[in-house]
């Protein structure tokens, strides 16, 4: 199974510039092997199931809870049984597809 999950989470009482807090959450992600994807407005990871995503989510919160009187986070998730590697397979699709249209 493959668990994709989609999560922006930051503290919303810090000012303009939340780097150093999400910096924080970043690391773990890393540090707990999971497959991630940093991008500009947020995170993809890719676990084995939902329960571990979730868990991830958990961490990221308690990470950031105790810095914030504020904590914001949005959240996707596309779960898909007999799959795995999706975080790198879908762009691929797509990327092998691009100039193939005929529209």
């Amino acid at each position: 199974m493959s668990a994709l999950l989609e999560f922006a989470i930051f503290p919303t009482d810090k000012g303009d510039s939340v780097s150093q807090y999400v910096s924080q959450v970043i690391e773990m992600i890393r540090e707990s092997g999971v497959d991630y994807q940093l991008t500009a407005m947020g995170t993809l990871i890719e676990t084995d199931t939902l329960q571990e995503a979730l868990n991830i989510v958990n961490e990221a919160y308690a990470i950031l809870e105790p810095h914030s009187n504020r904590v914001y986070s949005t959240m996707t998730v596309d779960i898909q049984k007999n799959k795995h590697n999706r975080l790198k397979s879908k762009v691929t699709a797509i990327e092998n597809k691009i100039g193939k249209v005929n529209l």
